[in-house]
């Protein structure tokens, strides 16, 4: 149980720090230095490199966390089934199919995390 607090507290964690990677830049380059003069234009393409990258975290840390759950369910998933089927060979093909099916539904999941991820790279 503690080890799932702790998966918890850190997908919590990640989505906390890629909250702020999609959040426009204040007026933090807006401020000009006093030795040199930056034009608008580059300005607002320095503005836009940082918006780049910060997508680029916030997608790494949606498919990182996502490929890392999907992985520990799929994992738990198979080590049940299996250890159920050396339970009870008898059931071994409902048992199969259950584990199967389980396996599709988590594996949409990582898909959906993708095409939001592609999303946000294109769209946003």
């Amino acid at each position: 149980m503690k080890q799932i607090w702790t998966l918890f507290a850190l997908l919590a964690l990640l989505c906390a720090l890629t909250v702020p990677a999609l959040a426009a830049v204040g007026g933090e380059t807006a401020v000009k230095p006093a030795a040199q003069t930056v034009s608008e234009e580059e300005l607002e393409r320095s503005e836009e490199n940082t918006t780049k990258v910060r997508k680029i975290w916030a997608v790494a840390g949606l498919i990182g966390v996502a490929c890392f759950g999907g992985a520990l369910g799929m994992a738990h998933s198979v080590a049940k089934a299996a250890n159920n089927m050396g339970e009870q060979p008898e059931a071994a093909g409902q048992i199969r199919t259950s584990m199967m099916m389980g396996l599709v539904f988590i594996e949409t999941v990582i898909i959906y995390a993708l095409i939001v991820a592609i999303l946000i790279i294109f769209v946003l």
